[in-house]
């Protein structure tokens, strides 16, 4: 880790730099130091707003952030998450995550340290406190998640600091820290409706119960499906298991449903659901609301009660600066199993629901679905169903599927790319319903009817869907599990939660790996027909699988066999220069 520390110990100082008018009285300027820092409760106000810039942003993170190369997504390219979700990857020589991320901790401990020895009233400071603290989980979390365990920092080290040339910790032992400081978060920030309006978007009490509920469910499922595998010996490769206890399951689950029940009746939040005004499109106009030209029916981000930890943004004061219409539309296509997963409005499968019209024609498979279909899978332009004879396909890109989800209403009229800045959300109510229905399940393996009531169906319910229960389950052959997965996969589409949930529930493998297909050709009008498709543009042309209306052939846009993702790849590697600048880390198994 020595270069982190190299490229970390300026940072603070160009930050506090830029803000120095305000709170520092130094002659000359310039000599800013680590001694000055932190005198006055508005040092701390300011220090923790810093900490903000370090969560995950549209510009620069659109990759990243939408899941690309999915099993849910069509377009293969040779990005690094395509790579990756090949089992392509890797060890890079350097990982902007890895860096930037300790770069922010080192900040995030210097203001813990300085509030330790801060001469004031403690209660001044104590919110700004608090926020590091969360900052600080989120950020070894957001490292976990990706590499696995990663030497654990608590202290702003120095260039030769000891700790600076530690071994990995495992996992278990930076979730054990990451759950502690949450716990000193919660009880020093405010709840959100203690946040002024000029400060929404700042961290809640209730954003932080939330992401603990994240953490412990991640932690929870990853402990139960993949338990030790992907850890290493900690000897010759990984960061071991030390600190790994099995019985922590179920006090886990126990806890993220303690903390979502407390978020879901206390939080004040509410599902945004103005379909009535918005042609049953609330579940597209949601993540693209700005000012009232944003959608047609004239709402703002005022009527947003549902984003519970998110990014602020603002078209003149912070802009999002990221082409993620453009990116949106080009590269989160649907594949045929995202496709063929959503359900049909009388909640069953399509291939159990005589409410299904087929693949005949480009409009029948839209007809009776759940309302997310159109709200994420129609012509961008016109946000409604494509015309039958419209979609060609005449080339590698064109898999005979739109994206819209993402996508800023009327682009590039409303908003020209780099100008969208919708808020961008990191848990939002939505995804705690979900993620209570989860615990429950992998708690007790059932959910009551009122359970479901509660969680679930109201997701559902905005879609269109009619409530389900044990009778209607267990009637149609359907089970719990299946739903919540179902759910969870299509309210979250491209929120970059695709990844984490295949590799937490240990499917990863068996999914990545399988055959991605696009458009159903055979029986369908494509079918012989010139004027629509040619088949010469697809590399793999088509193969049959399985589809609502049985076995039938379709594009295959890529072939299995390329897909080699296996247990080895649930980790990225870390980057070669810190093994090198570092001879106690080790490298993940299989890189």
């Amino acid at each position: 880790m020595k270069k982190i520390i190299y490229i970390i110990l300026p940072s603070i100082l160009l930050l506090f730099a830029s803000c120095a008018d305000e709170f520092i009285d130094l002659t000359p300027p310039a000599e800013i130091t680590n001694e000055v820092y932190y005198n006055e409760p508005e040092h701390f106000l300011t220090g923790s707003n810093t900490f903000y810039t370090g969560l995950i942003q549209w510009k620069g993170n659109m990759g990243y952030l939408m899941d690309h190369g999915s099993d849910l997504t069509g377009l293969k390219e040779n990005s690094d998450e395509q790579k990756y979700s090949r089992g392509d990857l890797v060890a890079s020589e350097t990982d902007d995550f890895y860096n930037n991320t300790y770069t922010s901790i080192r900040d995030i401990n210097l203001l813990i340290e300085r509030a330790e020895s801060y001469a004031g009233d403690p209660n001044d400071i104590a919110e700004y406190v608090a926020v590091s603290y969360f900052f600080r989980a989120y950020q070894h979390f957001f490292l976990v998640q990706r590499f696995g365990g990663v030497p654990l920092i608590t202290k702003s080290l120095l260039v030769d600091s000891e700790e600076g040339y530690a071994p990995r910790n495992s996992r278990y032992e930076v979730v054990a820290q990451v759950l502690s400081d949450l716990d000193v978060a919660i009880a020093g920030l405010p709840t959100e409706q203690n946040i002024a309006s000029n400060d929404k978007g700042k961290i809640s009490k209730w954003a932080a119960m939330a992401f603990k509920a994240e953490v412990l469910l991640h932690e929870a499922t990853w402990m139960k499906y993949v338990g030790t595998s992907t850890d290493g010996d900690g000897v010759s490769s990984g960061a071991g298991s030390a600190g790994f206890n099995d019985s922590n399951i179920d006090l886990y689950l126990q806890e993220v449903i303690t903390l979502t029940k407390t978020v879901m009746d206390q939080g004040g939040f509410e599902l945004w659901n103005y379909n009535d005004v918005l042609d049953n499109m609330s579940s597209y106009f949601l993540f693209m609301l700005e000012d009232s030209g944003s959608n047609p029916a004239g709402l703002d981000k005022t009527s947003n009660k549902e984003y519970i930890f998110y990014g602020k943004y603002d078209a003149t004061l912070k802009p999002g600066d990221a082409l993620f219409s453009h990116t949106a539309v080009g590269r989160l296509k649907p594949s045929r199993k995202m496709l063929d997963m959503l359900l049909c409005i009388d909640g069953l499968p399509i291939d159990q629901s005589p409410l299904f019209q087929g693949y005949v024609n480009v409009s029948d498979e839209f007809q009776n679905r759940d309302y997310r279909m159109r709200a994420y899978f129609t012509d961008n332009a016109t946000h409604e169903i494509p015309v039958d004879g419209t979609v060609l396909l005449k080339g590698e890109n064109d898999f005979g599927s739109f994206n819209s989800k993402f996508v800023s209403w009327n682009w590039p009229v409303y908003r020209a790319s780099h100008e969208e800045s919708p808020d961008l959300p990191y848990i939002r109510l939505a995804e705690v319903y979900l993620m209570y229905a989860e615990a429950l399940y992998e708690l007790n393996g059932s959910l009551t009817d009122a359970q479901m009531n509660e969680s679930i169906n109201l997701v559902k319910a905005r879609a269109g869907l009619p409530a389900i229960s044990n009778a209607f389950l267990a009637t149609n052959n359907m089970n719990i599990e299946t739903e919540i997965r179902r759910e969870r996969t299509i309210e979250l589409f491209a929120e970059t939660s695709r990844y984490n949930d295949l590799r937490r529930w240990g499917i990863a493998e068996e999914e990545l790996s399988a055959d991605i297909f696009g458009a159903v050709i055979e029986g369908t009008a494509y079918q012989d027909n010139d004027a629509l498709y040619t088949p010469s543009s697809y590399a793999f042309g088509e193969k049959t699988t399985k589809t609502g209306v049985g076995d039938r052939r379709c594009l295959l846009l890529e072939k299995g066999e390329v897909r080699n993702f296996t247990r080895e790849d649930y980790l990225y590697p870390l980057p070669i220069v810190e093994l090198n600048l570092n001879q106690n880390l080790l490298q993940n198994p299989g890189y």
